[in-house]
């Protein structure tokens, strides 16, 4: 059973209003697992995996399959960010203002002993390449630091 998620200080509110707006705009169909996914999500300043979204919405009442199912249709629908931090377990946030756009998300930071990850909005990662080369990186979707929290070190 994962551990669970606590809302941390720049969690915000989302209504169902809210949330049905944001599904009409991604021309999806207001369910009420997406509508949950997505208040849940609101509520939280970082990432969450399916299993801590399942801990929180399946004694609601709602279906972990079905969970998953919505948490990925709307990662694709571009209202989540799914992250990968290469420890098999994706993880999800709710995209806010302009991080709807294409490469306006912000870095993260996942501790390699305990495997929390938290958003870093306030840092800006810079990539240059070095000498006159240019770099054919293509689109930088995901910027993952990793190393050792201050709770773990």
């Amino acid at each position: 059973m994962a551990k669970e998620a606590t809302p941390g200080p720049a969690a915000s509110q989302l209504t169902v209003q809210q949330a049905r707006e944001m599904l009409r705009a991604a021309d999806l169909r207001s369910t009420a697992s997406r509508l949950a996914v997505l208040q849940h999500l609101a509520q939280f300043d970082k990432p969450l995996s399916h299993a801590e979204v399942a801990d929180a919405l399946v004694p609601q009442g709602f279906d972990k399959s079905t969970l998953y199912r919505c948490l990925v249709e709307l990662a694709d629908a571009n209202l989540l960010s799914r992250l990968d931090a290469g420890d098999h377990a994706w993880r999800f946030e709710l995209r806010r203002g302009d991080e709807h756009e294409a490469g306006a998300q912000h870095p993260h930071f996942m501790c390699l002993d305990c495997g929390k990850v938290t958003c870093l909005p306030e840092v800006e990662v810079k990539i240059v390449p070095s000498g006159k080369k240019t770099l054919a990186l293509g689109d930088v979707t995901e910027i993952f630091l990793k190393g050792h929290c201050t709770e773990c070190k």
